[in-house]
Protein backbone atom coordinates (compact mmCIF):
# COMPACT_ATOMS: atom_id res chain seq x y z
CA UNK A 1 0.00 0.00 0.00
CA UNK A 2 1.17 3.41 -0.79
CA UNK A 3 -0.01 6.64 0.93
CA UNK A 4 0.35 10.59 0.96
CA UNK A 5 2.90 12.45 3.26
CA UNK A 6 1.87 15.48 4.55
CA UNK A 7 4.13 17.85 5.76
CA UNK A 8 2.66 20.72 8.68
CA UNK A 9 4.06 23.03 10.16
CA UNK A 10 4.48 27.46 10.54
CA UNK A 11 6.02 29.16 7.74
CA UNK A 12 10.05 28.92 7.15
CA UNK A 13 9.18 25.35 8.91
CA UNK A 14 10.78 23.47 5.57
CA UNK A 15 7.76 22.04 4.40
CA UNK A 16 8.97 22.75 0.67
CA UNK A 17 12.26 22.66 0.65
CA UNK A 18 12.16 18.94 2.84
CA UNK A 19 9.32 18.05 0.85
CA UNK A 20 11.19 18.01 -2.12
CA UNK A 21 14.04 16.55 -1.34
CA UNK A 22 12.11 13.58 0.19
CA UNK A 23 9.71 13.07 -2.37
CA UNK A 24 12.63 12.47 -4.79
CA UNK A 25 13.96 9.75 -2.30
CA UNK A 26 10.69 7.98 -2.34
CA UNK A 27 10.35 8.25 -5.80
CA UNK A 28 6.98 9.90 -4.95
CA UNK A 29 5.24 13.89 -7.01
CA UNK A 30 5.91 16.84 -4.51
CA UNK A 31 3.01 18.97 -4.39
CA UNK A 32 3.36 22.35 -3.06
CA UNK A 33 0.05 23.90 -2.00
CA UNK A 34 0.58 27.60 -2.11
CA UNK A 35 2.27 27.20 -5.69
CA UNK A 36 -1.24 25.34 -6.76
CA UNK A 37 -3.20 27.49 -5.42
CA UNK A 38 -1.16 30.94 -7.23
CA UNK A 39 -1.63 28.31 -10.69
CA UNK A 40 -5.12 28.17 -9.61
CA UNK A 41 -6.34 31.80 -8.78
CA UNK A 42 -3.21 33.50 -11.26
CA UNK A 43 -2.59 35.47 -8.32
CA UNK A 44 0.31 35.38 -5.28
CA UNK A 45 -1.13 34.36 -2.04
CA UNK A 46 -0.08 37.83 -0.47
CA UNK A 47 -2.20 39.62 -3.97
CA UNK A 48 -5.21 36.81 -2.46
CA UNK A 49 -5.20 37.86 0.91
CA UNK A 50 -5.23 41.64 0.13
CA UNK A 51 -7.92 41.21 -2.23
CA UNK A 52 -10.08 39.18 -1.58
CA UNK A 53 -9.30 38.39 2.05
CA UNK A 54 -8.42 35.16 4.41
CA UNK A 55 -11.48 33.67 4.55
CA UNK A 56 -11.55 33.79 0.76
CA UNK A 57 -8.31 32.25 0.73
CA UNK A 58 -8.58 29.60 3.53
CA UNK A 59 -11.90 28.52 1.34
CA UNK A 60 -9.77 27.88 -2.01
CA UNK A 61 -6.93 26.31 0.25
CA UNK A 62 -9.08 23.46 1.45
CA UNK A 63 -10.50 22.68 -1.92
CA UNK A 64 -6.75 22.56 -3.19
CA UNK A 65 -6.06 20.04 -0.33
CA UNK A 66 -8.97 18.11 -1.21
CA UNK A 67 -7.98 17.48 -4.87
CA UNK A 68 -4.84 15.16 -3.28
CA UNK A 69 -6.45 11.86 -3.01
CA UNK A 70 -5.70 8.93 -1.00
CA UNK A 71 -2.51 7.33 -2.23
CA UNK A 72 -1.38 9.31 -5.19
CA UNK A 73 1.66 8.63 -3.47
CA UNK A 74 2.31 12.64 -3.01
CA UNK A 75 4.81 14.95 -0.35
CA UNK A 76 2.24 17.43 0.03
CA UNK A 77 4.00 20.64 1.49
CA UNK A 78 0.82 22.41 3.46
CA UNK A 79 0.23 25.84 3.89
CA UNK A 80 1.05 26.59 7.32
CA UNK A 81 -2.48 26.78 8.72
CA UNK A 82 -3.91 24.56 6.27
CA UNK A 83 -4.08 21.69 8.87
CA UNK A 84 -5.95 24.45 11.27
CA UNK A 85 -8.57 25.32 8.98
CA UNK A 86 -12.15 24.04 7.87
CA UNK A 87 -11.47 20.17 8.10
CA UNK A 88 -7.97 20.31 6.74
CA UNK A 89 -6.45 18.11 9.67
CA UNK A 90 -8.94 15.71 9.60
CA UNK A 91 -8.59 15.34 5.24
CA UNK A 92 -4.55 15.09 6.03
CA UNK A 93 -5.32 12.39 8.32
CA UNK A 94 -7.72 10.20 6.28
CA UNK A 95 -5.22 10.74 3.23
CA UNK A 96 -1.84 10.04 4.15
CA UNK A 97 0.97 10.03 6.98
CA UNK A 98 1.37 13.79 8.46
CA UNK A 99 4.85 15.41 9.86
CA UNK A 100 4.93 18.08 11.83
CA UNK A 101 8.00 19.85 11.48
CA UNK A 102 8.65 21.82 14.73
CA UNK A 103 10.82 24.60 14.39
CA UNK A 104 10.17 27.38 17.18
CA UNK A 105 9.36 30.88 16.56
CA UNK A 106 12.81 32.34 16.82
CA UNK A 107 14.48 29.87 14.69
CA UNK A 108 11.85 30.73 11.98
CA UNK A 109 12.18 34.22 12.05
CA UNK A 110 16.03 33.56 11.67
CA UNK A 111 15.10 32.08 8.40
CA UNK A 112 12.70 34.32 7.04
CA UNK A 113 15.71 37.37 7.79
CA UNK A 114 17.75 34.90 5.76
CA UNK A 115 15.66 34.17 3.01
CA UNK A 116 15.16 37.73 2.68
CA UNK A 117 11.36 37.35 1.21
CA UNK A 118 8.78 38.60 2.48
CA UNK A 119 5.79 37.77 0.81
CA UNK A 120 3.57 35.80 3.57
CA UNK A 121 0.54 37.94 4.00
CA UNK A 122 0.58 37.02 7.72
CA UNK A 123 4.68 37.86 8.29
CA UNK A 124 5.70 41.52 7.40
CA UNK A 125 9.56 41.31 7.72
CA UNK A 126 9.47 44.92 8.57
CA UNK A 127 7.62 44.23 11.92
CA UNK A 128 9.23 44.79 14.69
CA UNK A 129 7.00 42.66 16.44
CA UNK A 130 7.45 40.04 14.36
CA UNK A 131 8.91 37.40 16.87
CA UNK A 132 5.74 38.05 19.01
CA UNK A 133 3.29 37.19 16.09
CA UNK A 134 5.18 34.31 15.61
CA UNK A 135 5.27 33.12 18.88
CA UNK A 136 2.03 33.91 19.45
CA UNK A 137 0.64 32.14 15.67
CA UNK A 138 2.70 28.84 16.73
CA UNK A 139 1.26 29.21 20.07
CA UNK A 140 -2.72 29.46 18.07
CA UNK A 141 -1.30 26.69 15.90
CA UNK A 142 0.25 23.94 18.21
CA UNK A 143 -3.06 21.91 18.94
CA UNK A 144 -3.64 20.82 15.79
CA UNK A 145 0.28 20.38 14.85
CA UNK A 146 0.98 18.14 17.85
CA UNK A 147 -2.27 15.70 16.50
CA UNK A 148 0.39 14.54 13.64
CA UNK A 149 1.57 11.57 13.06
CA UNK A 150 5.05 12.31 13.71
CA UNK A 151 6.91 15.28 15.13
CA UNK A 152 10.46 16.26 14.05
CA UNK A 153 11.63 19.13 16.57
CA UNK A 154 14.13 21.84 15.18
CA UNK A 155 16.33 21.56 11.44
CA UNK A 156 16.45 18.12 10.14
CA UNK A 157 17.09 16.30 7.10
CA UNK A 158 15.30 14.03 4.64
CA UNK A 159 16.98 11.38 5.47
CA UNK A 160 15.89 11.42 9.14
CA UNK A 161 12.60 11.75 8.13
CA UNK A 162 13.16 8.69 5.78
CA UNK A 163 14.28 6.44 8.65
CA UNK A 164 11.57 7.69 10.82
CA UNK A 165 8.36 7.10 8.16
CA UNK A 166 10.21 3.76 7.75
CA UNK A 167 10.40 2.57 10.95
CA UNK A 168 7.05 3.76 12.02
CA UNK A 169 5.25 3.33 8.29
CA UNK A 170 7.10 0.98 6.30
CA UNK A 171 4.34 -0.63 4.55
CA UNK A 172 2.43 2.61 3.72
CA UNK A 173 5.12 4.15 2.10
CA UNK A 174 6.45 1.31 -0.02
Amino acid sequence: MTTNIFLVGMPSSGKSTLGRQLAKSLGYEFVDLDARIEIAEGKKISEIFALNGEEYFRKIENQQLKKIQKDMRSVVATGGGVPCFLDGLEYIKANGISIFLDVKPARLLERMHLSKKNERPLYDLENKDLLATLTEKYNDRLPYYTQADITIEGDTDPSAILWILEAEFAKKIQ
